[in-house]
């Protein structure tokens, strides 16, 4: 935006727009996750598991951080997901107290399933995300 502490219309209206194509595109991923049999919120830990940079498991204190909640909120839900054989707690070779969760054949075939249904929406979504983000860059530049 503007270095000015004044908002425009137009940058509000950029900023509307850029929030209800988000906002759009979580409400699909929702529904999608629903489709399947999970979660939203099951949906968002199967891929903070999977997605998470350099392993192919988490601690729940991990899990936690990516899901940006509590602890014992996310042991329930590791719970959840065990009981749905879509996740398996492995312990820590090194150290019994750790404990790693990582996905089941189940999990990933969910994942999988969900995963390539955000894929194609974000390509169809790509071109008018790109614009808004071309007019937000726009607008911190100054320009209208």
């Amino acid at each position: 935006m503007s270095d000015s502490s004044v908002i425009t219309k137009t940058e509000y209206e950029v900023l509307a727009e850029f929030r209800y194509t988000l906002r759009w595109f979580m409400s699909f991923s929702e529904k999608a996750a629903k489709e399947v049999g999970i979660t939203p919120q099951q949906h968002q830990a199967l891929l903070a598991i999977k997605g998470f940079p350099g392993r192919e498991q988490i601690t729940i204190g991990e899990l936690s951080e990516r899901l940006q909640i509590k602890h014992h909120s996310t042991v329930g839900l590791v719970n959840r997901l065990e009981a749905e054989k879509l996740i398996v707690r492995v312990p820590d070779q090194n150290d019994r107290r750790k404990v790693f969760i990582s996905l089941t054949g189940r999990g990933l075939a969910v994942l999988g399933k969900l995963s390539q249904i955000h894929r194609e929406e974000l390509q169809r979504l790509s071109p008018q995300l790109r614009l808004l983000l071309k007019r937000i860059n726009k607008l911190s530049e100054g320009g209208a």
